[in-house]
């Protein structure tokens, strides 16, 4: 398993030696968790300021984690990418405007690159985050079961109406949307609203994919219950199959308020409930589709053989392979070279405006247990495999 996605001269073959070099010393500098904190606040103090960074920041940790600044600027990264067998998923990653004209605006985005990724087979989703389309508290207080005031009912019913015209955009453009998961508090209101759209847009296929975040305990379970409700209701169910990105604020909340955490106990546990997500959904795929978004070579492993155990064919379109840009090159593409389905998850926007995003991948690179070292290590070997000097 472990050599499968050694292959550094398939993992890097679109870097060039110049490329390379940058990114090893990207995640030389993500390995340090001092200067990523430093790194972090000087960048937010420069951008409150309305100092000049934009060039610094683009040509550096943009430029690796992001396609562009708009949809037409990522087309020669989505072009080069195909050319090698992977596939591209514009992500607008602008986050953190929470009114109505920037929720109206963003739905119309979405709407928009719908219409872009049409007839594109380089471009085989869309997606979007349910607080783009509407406030989190918004979703909090429905989940928490508490009475909406009339303006919130009238609020919540322009959340529902951006959620349907971008599903009924990726329906009849047939552009299947990934839906994003979010924190565990305002998820069962997502959940709910999610559900309602593939009840409607999902009766021949997936159409709209909600996400599972397995680092959740109860997620399969909720997962079993879907299921059920799908079958009396006759529609398909699509997926996105995560581990998660909220756990440090996740547990913190879980002790503040005095309530178990939602997270599995152990690394080990996220890891089991990830696999038998995969597997039960493997197990109903006449009526399921499946994006595997993993990171873990373990993980991508363990699905290439079942699809070999289960007699599927490991480019049925029902089963597709997920990383974001700027990781994880080694499983990306070794995977397509073999002939699987895989995606990019590719950030694009303004400098300004997606450096939360820059800043989330930063300190997750630096909190996860050997990530940054893997990627080093992996672009230390293709160093040395080029004979390069750094």
């Amino acid at each position: 398993m472990k050599k499968y996605f050694e292959n550094t001269e398939i993992a890097f073959a679109l870097k060039s030696n110049s490329e390379l070099k940058r990114a090893y010393f990207l995640f030389k500098m993500i390995a340090n968790e001092p200067l990523v904190r430093i790194g972090t606040a000087v960048t937010n103090f420069c951008i409150k300021a309305n100092l000049p960074v934009d060039g610094l920041i683009k040509y550096t940790v943009f430029d690796h984690f992001c396609g562009g600044v708009s949809e037409e600027d990522c087309l020669s990264k989505v072009s080069k990418m195909f050319e090698a067998g992977v596939s591209s998923i514009l992500d607008y990653s602008v986050e953190g405007k929470e009114d109505e004209k920037h929720f109206d605006e963003a739905a119309e985005k979405i709407i928009k690159l719908i219409s872009f990724s049409k007839n594109n087979k380089a471009l085989p989703f869309s997606v979007f985050k349910p607080t783009g389309f509407g406030r989190f508290k918004l979703y909090e207080i429905i989940g928490e079961g508490k009475k909406l005031s009339p303006n919130e009912e009238a609020e919540w019913s322009r959340v529902e109406a951006r959620f349907d015209k971008v599903c009924k955009a990726a329906f009849h453009n047939d552009v299947p949307v990934l839906i994003d998961a979010e924190e565990s508090w305002m998820q069962d209101t997502a959940d709910m609203l999610v559900e309602k759209m593939m009840e409607k847009y999902n009766k021949e296929k997936a159409i709209v994919y909600n996400t599972l975040q397995m680092y959740r305990w109860d997620r399969l379970n909720y997962l079993k219950g879907l299921h059920n409700r799908a079958k009396t209701k006759q529609f398909h169910i699509g997926m996105k199959v995560v581990r998660g990105a909220y756990m440090e604020k996740e547990n913190e909340r879980a002790i503040e308020k005095g309530y178990k955490s939602p997270i599995c106990v152990s690394k080990m546990a996220t890891d089991e409930n990830y696999n038998n997500a995969i597997n039960y959904m493997l197990d109903h795929i006449d009526t399921m589709a499946i994006f595997a978004g993993t990171h873990n070579e373990e993980s991508s492993f363990m699905l290439m053989n079942l699809l070999k155990e289960k007699n599927i064919d490991i480019n049925d379109n029902r089963i597709v392979f997920g990383q974001l840009y700027g990781m994880s090159d080694h499983i990306t593409y070794n995977l397509a070279a073999d002939g699987y389905n895989v995606s990019k998850y590719m950030p694009f926007g303004p400098v300004k405006d997606v450096m939360p995003y820059l800043i989330r991948r930063a300190e997750e690179n630096t909190s996860v247990a050997g990530q940054t070292s893997r990627e080093l290590n992996l672009l230390k070997a293709e160093k040395q495999r080029r004979k390069l000097m750094f």
